[in-house]
């Protein structure tokens, strides 16, 4: 480590993962994971876009206050209301706060998006890095599409901003359309053809559109890069961005050739992949590399025995370096409150006393059902118990009657406006009647997209999780639930989907844009 120049870690998760359809955070989620991000030693966290809504202002505001280790950056287009804005409630980071302005350079987005020239697209640049600077001397300029972008009028951009107080220049694949040897070669030509280019930190920002994400970052970085933005579990705009986690786990794993570091705490990786799973209710695929569940599997015999031999023999990290305890069981019904509170750290959660109460009651109530209590229960429980969004809608309870010699039916009974009103209806299956009764209670115009079941962990008992994807004025909304029951875990994802719509509802009526 002694003999590794250190990578700049910049992450995104609250600003460009948040842009993945279904992953909009409430203020109180973002803050869960800003300070996770903190437990991990992140050196910058992109915690929003202030001017987009006055939610995401403040989110960025209160993590500002909030968190005290790692920088704080909010985006800002190049306008003097954005920049106003963002430094706003950037301000009370002090010296850690960070103005990310950027500008559009590709003949494609000037031509059709901007409908600018290159003359004032590079005058627009330059009046936005001064104004931030006149703020902070901690200023970001990006270059939106900057690998469609001519290398000269590139170049002669990342001067001009360099010069006017910008002391990290992003070179972004905005569209994920760059492959490894084009960027190396870009960063290289930037590096050799930008004067001032060492008063500034190269940074990368990539999107997955073609899988490449990861290995274009780090062609970056060995083209003379020292920043790479990146999401947890690679979250992001359509393929997602460069996933944290892996590239992390490259420069630690891969120290014989690649003479990189980061200061990040690998062991809090999979307790942020987990966290950020259990806020947005998108689920990490099994075999993605370093959080998947098939990450430190191994089922052919060979492997199997290879590893019980040897673990490095099938295994190039291992398990505990990116925080797995594999299979642990942890509590049982007569587990107390500290016990409990404990673990709930060790997972990455923070609760106050109400939340933990909260959380504690629910984890009582699953005990007695369970045998046993798993470290994914706990995530399940935090989300159901903690973590929802405000409920405009709340379940109270329900029956099913079903059976190949009856038609399903539902009753539903739900708390709508402080008022408590039930309902039966009859459907093609249980979760069919279960939705209709649901949106029969709520008026709600919502459609169904998608829906998923998946047992939380293994055995007869376990908790089965459920997700829905609904569409309700354009807009894609993804609810969670998990209950021993799966149709009530069914019902719980349904109205999640629905709170969080009517959130956003109330939530545009407040936004200045």
């Amino acid at each position: 480590m002694a003999n590794t120049e250190r990578i700049i870690v910049f992450d995104t998760t609250l600003r460009d993962g948040e842009q993945s359809p279904g992953a909009s955070m409430n203020i109180e989620e973002k803050l869960r994971i800003a300070h996770q991000l903190e437990k991990m030693n992140v050196d910058v966290i992109e915690a929003g876009f202030p001017i987009a809504s006055d939610g995401d202002f403040e989110a960025v505001r209160k993590i500002a206050q909030t968190i005290k280790g790692p920088q704080i950056a909010g985006l800002s287009r190049s306008s003097e209301l954005d920049i106003n804005r963002a430094w706003e409630a950037l301000k009370y980071a002090g010296e850690r706060g960070r103005i990310h302005t950027f500008i559009a350079t590709s003949d494609i987005h000037m031509k059709y998006k901007l409908k600018m020239s290159d003359q004032e697209v590079l005058d627009g640049a330059v009046k936005a890095v001064q104004l931030a600077a006149s703020y902070t001397p901690n200023v970001e300029f990006s270059a939106e599409d900057a690998v469609r972008t001519r290398l000269p009028f590139l170049a002669q951009v990342i001067k001009a901003v360099i010069e006017a107080g910008a002391t990290t220049v992003n070179i972004p694949d905005t569209v994920g359309y760059t492959v490894p040897s084009e960027y190396f070669d870009m960063i290289r030509y930037l590096k050799q053809n930008v004067s001032n280019i060492d008063k500034a930190i190269i940074s990368v920002h990539c999107h997955n559109d073609l899988g490449l994400a990861v290995a274009n970052s780090l062609a970056a970085v060995q083209a003379g890069a020292r920043q790479v933005e990146c999401t947890i579990n690679g979250i992001g705009e359509r393929a997602g961005n460069c996933s944290l986690e892996e590239i992390v786990m490259v420069l630690r794993t891969r120290q014989d050739i690649l003479a990189y570091s980061t200061d990040v705490m690998t062991e809090q990786i999979v307790p942020a992949s987990k966290l950020l799973s259990t806020i947005t209710g998108i689920q990490v695929q099994q075999n993605k590399a370093v959080v998947g569940a098939n990450a430190f599997a191994h089922e052919a015999g060979i492997h199997q025995h290879g590893v019980m031999m040897e673990k490095s023999t099938y295994e190039i990290m291992t398990p505990e370096s990116v925080g797995l305890n594999q299979n642990k069981l942890v509590l049982g019904k007569h587990s107390g409150r500290h016990a409990f509170n404990d673990r709930l750290k060790s997972l990455g959660y923070d609760l106050n006393r109400e939340e933990s109460e909260k959380a504690f009651v629910r984890f009582k109530s699953l005990a007695d059902k369970k045998k046993e209590i798993f470290d994914e229960d706990l995530d399940a429980i935090v989300a159901d118990e903690v973590l929802r969004v405000p409920e405009t809608f709340k379940l109270l309870q329900m029956n099913i009657s079903c059976g190949s010699f009856a038609t399903p039916t539902a009753t539903v009974e739900m708390e709508i406006g402080g008022k408590v009103k039930k309902v039966a209806v009859l459907g093609d299956g249980p979760v069919d009647a279960t939705f209709k009764a649901i949106k029969k209670l709520t008026k709600s115009q919502a459609k169904l997209l998608n829906f998923s079941v998946g047992a939380i962990t293994g055995g007869t008992d376990a908790q089965g999780e459920c997700t829905v994807r609904l569409v309700e004025d354009g807009r894609e909304t993804l609810g969670a639930g998990a209950h021993p029951d799966i149709i009530v875990a069914s019902a719980k994802a349904y109205i999640n989907a629905l709170n969080k719509i009517a959130g956003k509802a109330i939530a545009s009526m407040k936004s200045p844009v």
